[in-house]
């Protein structure tokens, strides 16, 4: 492997991991993560709930089937670098188009390899996420670390992230606003499949803007970052809460809890891989899921709201899903489009159709109040 110029990754506790820099060669800041999964490096780059981090894999080898034209989550990726143990430098998959190292140099992405990355993710759980500076081409100083102690993160990673325009892709189905966090691909490709109509909007639309769509229904996307940093949605969400059927998936689930009045809370580490366990609240079945998340809905605060508890978390039972329990509107904060399962959880964009067209129905029939939760 050719040796590149060393880099190091400074930690706020003062804790410094050497090792070679590839991809772009510059210096940055950002909060450092871990991901769990085995595969699916490509999807995880380029997901935008990734905005501002620095993503840590444990899995040793990234990069091992390359980069391929098909399985990006955004056009742009949004992460602030990659740390590895080791990255591939020669791929091999009839898909591939680019080796990692090429996908970052392009998308002006620096990364850090050879490091420790067992160690590091071990700090990580122990002391939960934290800031970080990658360092290429120089020893750390001590500047660095007073630097990086005084530093305060961007907290407007949705603006960064959501389009700047609404824009259309047409279908013959159902009309389904998808309200952009951060969206990625694979929700909006699980809609396509279904035949929707699918109007996206920026993450600061009104209900009004939406409402002027005639939607038959609204998904509330994914995104970066504190769902309490992003202060309109849950006042738009709120004012959609009965006018139209709601889905909310990862973030768009934190803001329904908040547009519900329940709150939300930082986590340690976070979930961040495609091997976590969800369990069913009421049928007790187990599904696989894929999770990118370091906020979560607190559990004590859903009493009053109208929302009940759909699915627990297996490993720490924190809430993973949620539904009112009168009027049409639900949530999951797991990814139900990815494929860790391989496909568990997609039978939730399923349940989306089917409580938009019992809202019409009801409608349309005026008849009394239908029973939304699941």
């Amino acid at each position: 492997m050719t040796q590149n110029k060393p880099a190091y990754l400074l930690l706020e506790d003062g804790t410094e991991f050497a090792g070679q820099s590839f991809g772009a060669e510059k210096e940055v800041v950002g909060e450092v993560v871990f991901n769990t999964g085995m595969t699916g490096y490509q999807e995880v780059l380029s997901d935008p709930s990734y905005c501002g981090q620095m993503i840590t894999f444990t899995y040793p080898l990234i990069g091992n089937y390359g980069i391929n034209r098909d399985d990006f989550e955004a056009l742009n990726p949004h992460l602030e670098a990659l740390i590895v143990k080791e990255h591939c430098t020669a791929p091999s998959h009839w898909r591939q188009a680019l080796t990692l190292d090429e996908l970052l140099k392009e998308k002006n992405i620096p990364g850090i390899y050879g490091v420790d990355t067992r160690a590091l993710t071990r700090r990580l759980r122990m002391f939960g996420t934290m800031k970080g500076m990658l360092i290429i081409g120089r020893e750390p100083r001590a500047e660095d670390h007073t630097r990086l102690g005084q530093l305060i993160l961007p907290r407007d990673q949705v603006a960064r992230v959501s389009t700047p325009n609404p824009y259309h892709c047409p279908g013959s189905g159902k009309r389904v606003v998808v309200l952009d966090f951060g969206v990625k691909a694979g929700i909006l490709r699980e809609l396509t499949k279904r035949q929707c109509d699918i109007r996206v909007v920026p993450y600061d639309a009104t209900a009004e803007d939406i409402l002027r769509l005639k939607p038959d229904g609204v998904l509330l996307s994914n995104g970066p970052g504190d769902p309490q940093d992003v202060r309109q949605a849950p006042h738009t969400i709120k004012a959609l809460l009965g006018q139209v059927p709601i889905f909310g998936i990862c973030l768009g689930h934190q803001l329904l809890a908040l547009a519900c009045g329940a709150t939300t809370e930082k986590m340690v580490f976070g979930h961040r891989g495609s091997n976590h366990p969800v369990q069913h609240a009421e049928s007790k079945q187990t599904f696989i899921s894929a999770q990118n998340h370091g906020y979560t809905v607190a559990a004590e605060s859903l009493a009053g709201t109208g929302l009940k508890v759909t699915f627990i978390n297996v490993n720490d039972r924190t809430v993973e899903g949620l539904a009112h329990d009168s009027l049409p509107a639900f949530s999951v904060q797991f990814h139900p489009e990815a494929s860790p399962g391989p496909y568990d959880t997609r039978y939730l964009f399923d349940q989306f159709m089917e409580m938009m067209e019992a809202f019409k129905v009801s409608k349309n029939s005026k008849k009394g109040a239908i029973s939304y939760a699941t």
